[in-house]
């Protein structure tokens, strides 16, 4: 046990386990914040893109290239400094806003292609069996096309929500605390760099299953009976 113990010292993380736990709500909570508004948004985002019309999908993809092209860290200090600079009292958006306000930017267009991959992959049958019978265009998407995509795409959604949640780290540059930040906390404190990493990675591992757990049975839920047969 001794070379654990000189490995990772758990002993030195037990005062600090209220702080992660903060650390760890709040990373769920700015995600899950920003996931929110990415699917709607990456929603109206695919069904733009996915448009004939020049003057609709060209920006749509315009903006994604933009977003792609650029790193992330980059993204956040631009919103980080420039709602200040546009906002008569720039109070009313805090350090937590702006990086939601990045992070949603930055994941939308991602989504977005997700989600219209998972648009294309409904058969042309199915909308054009349920325009037989009355239903209108919203009516196809919300009752027969979207929900059939989403339990299509669970499987890279879920990736992207990895990746969305590992993305709340950089906030902790601009002064948002999450799980990096506790960590950061108790390194800086103890000198203690394996104890603070290791905690943060075991953390970050807890959270993904449990994203797992709740996408498989969401998944299974939109699937019906034909997930269950696969």
């Amino acid at each position: 046990m001794d070379w654990i113990v000189g490995i990772y010292n758990y002993r030195m993380v037990r005062p600090y386990v209220p702080l992660f736990l903060e650390g760890i709500g709040a990373t769920i909570w700015i995600a899950s914040v920003c996931l929110v508004l990415s699917i709607l948004f990456g929603t109206a985002l695919a069904l733009a893109r996915s448009s004939r019309r020049g003057i609709v999908w060209r920006p749509v993809a315009a903006y994604t290239q933009f977003v792609r092209s650029t790193p992330l860290l980059v993204q956040i200090f631009l919103i980080y400094h420039a709602i200040p600079l546009v906002m008569a009292n720039p109070r009313l958006i805090g350090d937590t806003a702006s990086g939601i306000i990045a992070l949603t930017i930055h994941t939308s267009p991602y989504m977005a292609e997700i989600i219209r991959a998972g648009i294309a992959s409904i058969p042309q049958g199915q909308s054009e069996a349920a325009m037989s019978v009355g239903m209108s265009y919203r009516q196809r998407m919300i009752h027969v096309v979207l929900p059939q995509a989403f339990a299509n795409i669970a499987p890279p959604m879920l990736g992207q929500m990895a990746v969305l949640v590992k993305d709340t780290s950089l906030l902790s540059l601009i002064a948002v605390f999450e799980l990096v930040s506790a960590g950061m906390t108790l390194m800086s404190e103890r000198i203690a760099p394996n104890e603070a990493f290791i905690t943060i990675a075991f953390s970050y591992l807890v959270i993904y299953f449990a994203m797992l757990v709740v996408t498989t049975k969401v998944q299974r839920r939109l699937g019906g009976a034909a997930w269950r047969a696969g």
